[in-house]
């Protein structure tokens, strides 16, 4: 099944045809509007309709002449609009209020000139004012329409090429690895979630410091009792008054924003229905390519890289003598890391059902994480020029939320725990940076601080993940199955109330559950391998790289693991079929086994399994991928044959009508 917005959009497109055409037109038209284009989201909209181009539910030529047309013909309104007001546009609403919109295109298109029409295309922050400056300065309109048509025709073909390559892809992909790209989409989107997040508060601020600065002179006057308090943050003389004013406006607006939540958190007893949620959407994505990704990620909150990095950089401010910023640096972290264990323990919230002892709220790996990186941006971003101060803060954005996020996904940690961790730390390192920016004014020099800092960062992390990987991952593996059932009872019926098929919200993978196996594996998979069949070790990262190898065989290629209630095969066999699809592609057999969600009371383990069909598929011509095919039953009749020699017996299930092999590899129990 596919996701519900594609739905509803290929049941509108299939009625409206040519309507597609010109609602695409009218995306791109208004994103190229004068003003109007800061409002459209075009890049994810386009983004959507390339991925139904690549479903095959809209034509591509059709949809890239509409876009790359309302483009063109949006920015030829914009260019009329600038030429016919020229001038006065300035003195127009919202150009009056805003000025620096057409501040920006203008020293873009002096700057550039015609070069300025092709790149203000790409440039969000500019593209709908640069065509409006070219007609206000009176730029030819031949010499405009060149560029403006190669810029249109150029945008829509790239802002549709990322859609139109994964829906080209979507259903080779969403066959075998769809829980690993939505996890690792989710990551994307968590990473630029937070960097706009930061870069544009950064750069409010930034521009509102003056502003900020003003304000508390004038409160300043009016209170001059209570301003005593406060004189270091707003005294017009001191150059780092502007950046203190921005530590207080976040610091209030933190604590605001932490005691909130520390409210809700208090008032419910527990935790939010957007955290229930969150852990069991995250526990569904659960796959074992990912899983050990994310464990790797999770560990680099861990003392042994933290630690390392705060190590380096307090002994190299200690060798240059910055003893204040040697002493704040001690306090960001053995303050912060003692306050953060006083609220775990002063707080009795319930953890997830999959985190073991000493996972709390907050989460004391992603408040550290954003203290020592945050507070090490407070060190240094004042040493860097203009803009690019901001980078610092950035980079703490996104250690931040890879830790945070491997550790959501793992099922250590609710959403209000990681959010919760968040502002805490950035409450406790504004409270820092106030200090420190008050009684701190000389500067040093940073790059090797930072070389150090990141560099050492980096060192441990490449070190300590792969060590630390699969001992944190065993403590998020699954539960045990609670459900207990007699041996004999689920040989006679009760091995009708296990599930007929994987518990999937794709109808492509709820593959048929039509193997039930009661015993150990071994003999299993000896029977098998003595019918020409092998075992495939579980595919790791290399093996998955090595999909994009051309060389390699295809019956060599591995077949990509799948899970069933969050857990990856316990056996994989895989056989080179007699035959070729209809298609003439090589085809593998398979029979994937994974543990029950129920156990025998005997102690007796119970095995679920799938057997299937797969074609090699190569979506975009990069890697090979096999791909399940639908199955009439052959690949099962042909495991029963192979595993005639065990006690076995062969029943359609009620809830499919369709057979499943059950079997056990132990004698049976009178």
């Amino acid at each position: 099944m596919e996701p519900t917005w594609i739905e509803s959009a290929t049941a509108w497109i299939a009625a409206h045809p040519v309507a597609a055409g010109a609602l695409i037109f009218l995306i791109a038209f208004c994103d190229a509007l004068v003003v109007l284009g800061l409002l459209v989201p075009a890049l994810p909209l386009l983004i959507a309709v390339g991925t139904l181009v690549g479903l095959g539910h809209i034509n591509g030529p059709y949809a890239l002449v509409a876009a790359a047309a309302g483009a063109f013909l949006g920015d030829a309104l914009s260019y009329w609009i600038g030429r016919l007001w020229g001038p006065q546009l300035r003195q127009r609403w919202p150009f009056s209020r805003y000025p620096q919109w057409l501040d920006r295109g203008e020293t873009m298109f002096r700057r550039h000139g015609v070069k300025s029409i092709v790149t203000a295309r790409f440039v969000g922050a500019v593209r709908p004012f640069v065509p409006a400056i070219a007609g206000m300065l009176h730029m030819p309109f031949p010499r405009y329409l060149a560029p403006s048509l190669f810029a249109a025709v150029t945008w829509a073909a790239l802002f549709l090429a990322p859609g139109w390559a994964l829906g080209a892809s979507y259903d080779a992909v969403a066959a075998v690895a769809d829980r690993l790209v939505i996890v690792l989409g989710a990551l994307l989107v968590a990473l630029g979630v937070v960097w706009a997040l930061v870069l544009y508060t950064w750069r409010w601020f930034a521009a509102h410091a003056g502003n900020l600065l003003a304000r508390g002179l004038a409160w300043s006057r009016a209170h001059p009792r209570l301003s005593r308090y406060t004189a270091a943050l707003v005294d017009p003389n001191r150059p780092e008054s502007p950046s203190l004013v921005m530590l207080a406006a976040c610091l209030l607006a933190i604590s605001w924003a932490w005691f909130t939540l520390l409210a809700a958190l208090l008032a419910s007893g527990g935790p939010l229905a957007l955290d229930q949620a969150v852990h069991e959407w995250m526990w569904d994505l659960r796959n074992p390519l990912a899983d050990g990704l994310m464990a790797a990620l999770a560990s680099l909150g861990d003392t042994a890289v933290l630690g390392t990095a705060a190590a380096v950089t307090l002994v190299y401010l200690l060798w240059r003598r910055r003893w204040m910023a040697a002493a704040h640096w001690i306090a960001a972290i053995v303050f912060g890391l003692a306050l953060t264990a006083l609220l775990e323990a002063a707080i009795e919230m319930p953890r997830p059902p999959t985190a073991p002892v000493g996972f709390g709220f907050p989460s004391v790996a992603v408040t550290m994480a954003t203290v020592v990186f945050g507070f090490f941006a407070v060190l240094i971003a004042r040493e860097l020029p203009g803009r690019r101060r901001v980078w610092p803060y950035l980079i703490a954005g996104v250690a931040t939320t890879l830790i945070g996020f491997a550790r959501l996904y793992l099922g250590a940690h609710w959403l209000s725990d990681l959010v919760g961790g968040t502002l805490f730390g950035i409450l406790w390192l504004l409270v820092l940076g106030l200090a420190y920016r008050s009684h701190v004014a000389r500067s040093f020099w940073m790059r090797p601080l930072a070389a150090m800092f990141y560099g050492s960062f980096l060192v441990a992390a490449l070190w300590h993940a792969p060590r630390a990987a699969d001992p944190l991952l065993a403590k998020f593996q699954a539960s045990a199955p609670v459900r207990i059932i007699g041996h004999e009872a689920w040989w006679q019926d009760s091995w009708t109330s296990l599930p007929a098929r994987r518990n999937e919200s794709e109808a492509r993978q709820r593959w048929r559950l039509d193997v039930q196996v009661a015993g150990p594996l071994e003999p299993l998979q000896a029977a098998l391998e003595a019918d020409g069949w092998r075992a495939q070790p579980q595919t790791d990262w290399t093996a998955t790289i090595g999909l994009l190898d051309d060389d390699t065989p295809a019956v060599l290629q591995p077949v990509l693991p799948a899970t069933l209630d969050a857990r990856a095969e316990s056996l994989l066999m895989v056989r080179e079929a007699a035959k070729t699809d209809a298609h003439g592609r090589p085809r593998l057999q398979a029979l994937r086994l994974w543990p029950a969600p129920a156990a025998l009371d005997d102690g007796t383990p119970l095995w679920l399994g799938a057997t299937q069909y797969l074609h090699l598929a190569r979506p975009l011509g990069a890697a090979s991928l096999w791909r399940p095919d639908p199955d009439p039953g052959e690949v099962l009749d042909q495991v029963g044959a192979a595993l005639d020699g065990f006690e076995h017996i062969m029943a359609p299930h009620p809830a499919t009508g369709l057979p499943v092999l059950r079997l056990r590899t132990t004698p049976g129990i009178e």
